[in-house]
């Protein structure tokens, strides 16, 4: 479905004679192919709509820390630039969750899980994953579970 979506917007792109958004959709689409060809490597199938949701945020991931550093190193061309494709790559998530509704999601899921301990943060973690995948920041999450607990 995602596949899809991306496909059409290039083509749309085209049509509109929009570069910056046509390169940062080719470059989904590449991120895309060579994730699914990495995943064959391992036995596994092309990735599916979930999956990709996590390599979109990656990717965003990514291109934030670069708009830190070209911001840190005077330049702002190249940060607005990667901050149009962080805007490209957006529109193709589901709207993130708020810090209270991770708190709560957490919550839920460490009572789901049965989860006691730090030692089960792994446990947590894999089952917010599952039913969240690009709906929150799981570096922040990770935080947020350790918080939950320890204390």
């Amino acid at each position: 479905m995602l596949r899809d979506d991306i496909n059409n917007a290039v083509k749309d792109a085209m049509r509109a004679k929009d570069e910056r958004k046509l390169s940062t959709l080719r470059m989904m689409n590449s991120t895309i192919k060579n994730a699914d060809i990495e995943a064959r490597g391992q036995g596994k199938p092309p990735l599916s709509d979930g999956d990709l949701l996590g390599v979109f945020q990656k990717m965003i991931k990514q291109r934030q820390e670069s708009v830190e550093l070209y911001d840190k190193g005077g330049r702002a061309e190249l940060a607005d630039q990667e901050r149009a494709e962080i805007a490209v790559i957006q529109a193709y998530l589901p709207q993130q969750m708020s810090e209270d509704d991770v708190k709560s999601a957490i919550a839920a899921t460490i009572t789901e899980t049965g989860a006691a301990g730090i030692k089960d943060m792994g446990k947590v973690i894999a089952a917010l994953k599952a039913k969240y995948a690009g709906q929150m920041d799981f570096g922040k999450a990770s935080g947020l579970v350790k918080a939950a607990l320890t204390g």
